[in-house]
């Protein structure tokens, strides 16, 4: 994805969104912190840098020094300071480079044109190096003290903690267009077996309840009884399917608790099917109740065809 970005002189810069650049521009503090760090060290260009072993990315930028790198625009990693603060991950700060014995002749200044220049690491919770907050000038400033380094570390760690927000959110919302997705699987599947499936077979066991009213011969009625059968069975299956969706998928098991003074007829027929189903072997039972038991017996009947 693209914007354009409008200078005060009426420049149009195009410029390329990253999922980094995207992550720092939905913060809702990243502006006013660049602006209170150029106010207060009096240096031109402030910059949020996403910063990885092999690449240096502007997120956010306060250009008063005209340095000409906007967001989305990208330094040569290798010529960077930050890459030593992403390797030590510890701040570096001077005042006046050509001053400085230690970074007068060092590469970077030099061929950036900077005197003034401070970058403090912005680690993520889980240890990730996310960037830097940077801040540079051709002109010497106060970069080094003390107040100005606990600064851009306290805000450093501000827009870690932001961008940490803003990662638990994405996350938040994947999760919930995922369970979004499985409710809709799920809704398509019970449609698919209650309504694609189920009304075939009703139509079945009717034509065969039908077809027995008719007939008169011995074998047809036989053959006809155990299409009936097959159908129930069948139909039975799919609703165990549909309550193992249901219950797998997030819908549950639905009860219909009651006194189930029927109870010993249906598991009669539980045993009557597996009787049917397995014809070469002896199925015994011995149900004896006398008072009704509380429950649903659809589901224990159910609970018994399944042992």
């Amino acid at each position: 994805m693209s914007v354009s970005a409008t200078s005060d002189d009426g420049t149009t810069t195009l410029i390329i969104e990253t999922p980094e650049t995207a992550a720092v521009a939905a913060l809702a503090d990243v502006s006013d912190i660049l602006e209170v760090c150029a106010r207060v060290t009096g240096m031109g260009y402030v910059v949020v840098a996403h910063v990885t072993e092999d690449r240096w990315l502007a997120c956010a930028v306060l250009d008063e020094v005209n340095f000409g790198l906007p967001v989305g625009g990208e330094l040569p990693i290798r010529s960077t300071l930050c890459n030593e603060v992403r390797q030590t991950r510890a701040p570096i700060a001077f005042d006046q480079a050509s001053a400085d014995q230690l970074w007068r002749d060092h590469q970077t200044p030099k061929a950036y044109g900077l005197e003034s220049y401070i970058a403090v690491p912005i680690v993520l919770d889980d240890g990730d190096f996310f960037g830097t907050l940077c801040a540079i000038d051709p002109r010497p400033a106060p970069a080094s003290r003390p107040e100005t380094v606990r600064m851009f570390e306290l805000f450093a760690r501000l827009i870690a903690t932001q961008l940490d927000a803003g990662r638990r959110l994405a996350l938040s919302e994947a999760a919930l267009l995922d369970a979004r997705e499985t409710a809709e699987l799920r809704d398509q599947f019970i449609a698919v077996l209650g309504h694609d499936l189920r009304n075939p077979l009703a139509a079945i066991e009717a034509g065969a309840t039908l077809l027995e009213r008719k007939v008169t011969g011995d074998d047809t009625r036989r053959i006809l009884g155990e299409m009936r059968g097959s159908a129930g069975r069948m139909s039975r299956l799919i609703n165990d399917v549909l309550d193992f969706a249901r219950g797998r998928l997030g819908g549950g098991l639905s009860l219909a608790r009651r006194p189930a003074t029927e109870l010993p007829a249906m598991l009669n027929q539980v045993v009557d099917e597996l009787r049917a189903a397995h014809p070469g072997r002896i199925v015994q039972a011995g149900i004896a109740l006398t008072d009704a038991v509380p429950g649903d017996p659809d589901r224990i009947a159910q609970l018994m065809s399944n042992l």
